[in-house]
């Protein structure tokens, strides 16, 4: 008698199995597309990091990359005025996000003391959609609270008016916050730091197109951690390299669970080339940030209202049309923006700063579409 196999599906854990993954920007060949949509840098990386990937490509692509990404950690340390163990380095930072959640969130119904707390996951909204999956992928329970109507920070008495978990387990903040763009001041944070008792980690994705850093308080508090990626403002998206700074305990947890060799040879030659050229990134930094400030000023003479932004993209609600109108407007003249459904964000379009002949192709498309009958 023939047994018989179970279905596929029956095999996969409930958990996974209602899970919402997070849904990244569209990626699409399309010839002549404008694409302002995933928040690359427009300009390439500096030519003596591709000549460093190059040059790398040999005999070493049979070997083992350097499992702890040594040398690149040195390096970084030299650069955020701290030590080696304060630093971990990951296959983006979306990894060590992912190890975070693994590492200092109890799964609930599994909480050590602590209770409730200890399983709790926590971040502001509208902020990183990736956040509540990680949650949910750990088992933990999400507490997303919104921001201010204007996208800035609660006040602490307004935290502790208001369902903020000061013992939350882990709590992320996206500073500058993501998707809107908005820049809060290291005071701000560090006065909601010093009130939590779980980890903290200050995600500074974007950090390099705004006025300050909060990397002081990672090494301040030793419950707190800032993330740092290679891909935004040092256009290595393609190579994913990320990293955490934070209390060498910390630290130590995370390198126990993550992957043996999780960040490539490739990537770790390319950031360490990357570090030896800063002069090159800052000056495009300043070329992004005056684009910035070009489109948002055209924007806001057609009547978008622009959320003031610290990062490489504007977060705007258009005129007379709804934002999701508007986004396949755009698409119809190859121009693609990002759009996010949730009752928050959905009145809003979040267009990536890119080149000068970018900025003024969306200008005039704007322009166009408001002119329509």
């Amino acid at each position: 008698m023939r047994t018989r196999l179970p279905s596929p599906s029956s095999l996969v854990r409930p958990l996974v199995s209602r899970l919402r993954a997070y849904v990244p920007g569209e990626q699409p060949r399309i010839r002549g597309l404008i694409k302002l949509n995933t928040n690359e840098n427009p300009f390439p990386p500096s030519p003596k990091v591709l000549r460093a990937v190059r040059a790398a490509v040999d005999g070493r692509l049979r070997l083992y990359p350097n499992p702890t990404a040594e040398p690149l950690r040195g390096k970084l340390a030299a650069l955020h005025r701290c030590r080696p163990e304060n630093l971990i380095v990951g296959n983006g930072s979306d990894e060590l996000l992912a190890l975070a959640t693994r590492a200092f969130v109890e799964p609930a119904g599994a909480e050590r003391s602590g209770g409730q707390a200890r399983a709790t996951a926590q971040f502001f909204s509208p902020s990183y959609t990736l956040y509540p999956v990680l949650a949910e992928i750990a088992g933990a329970r999400s507490n997303a609270v919104a921001l201010a109507a204007d996208f800035g920070l609660p006040s602490l008495a307004e935290l502790r008016a208001g369902p903020w978990d000061f013992r939350a387990a882990l709590t992320f903040i996206t500073t500058p916050n993501a998707p809107s763009g908005r820049g809060y001041a290291t005071a701000e944070l560090e006065e909601i730091c010093r009130a939590q008792r779980g980890v903290v980690v200050l995600d500074e994705a974007y950090v390099d197109f705004a006025g300050e850093n909060a990397m002081a308080l990672a090494l301040r508090y030793p419950h707190v951690i800032v993330a740092r990626t290679f891909s935004k403002a040092y256009s290595l998206c393609f190579q994913r390299v990320g990293y955490f700074v934070g209390h060498a305990d910390l630290i130590a947890a995370l390198q126990k669970i993550r992957d043996s060799y999780n960040v490539n040879g490739l990537g770790q030659v390319a950031a360490l080339a990357t570090l030896a050229d800063l002069p090159y990134y800052r000056r495009g930094f300043q070329r992004i940030i005056a684009t910035r400030q070009r489109l948002a000023r055209g924007l806001a003479d057609l009547g978008f209202a622009v959320t003031p932004s610290q990062t490489n993209f504007i977060f705007a609600r258009p005129p007379k049309f709804p934002a999701e109108v508007w986004l396949e407007k755009l698409r119809e003249r190859k121009i693609l923006v990002r759009w996010f459904a949730r009752p928050e964000t959905r009145d809003f379009l979040r267009i990536t700063i890119g080149t000068d002949g970018q900025a003024g192709a969306l200008l005039r498309a704007a322009r166009a579409i408001i002119a329509e009958d």
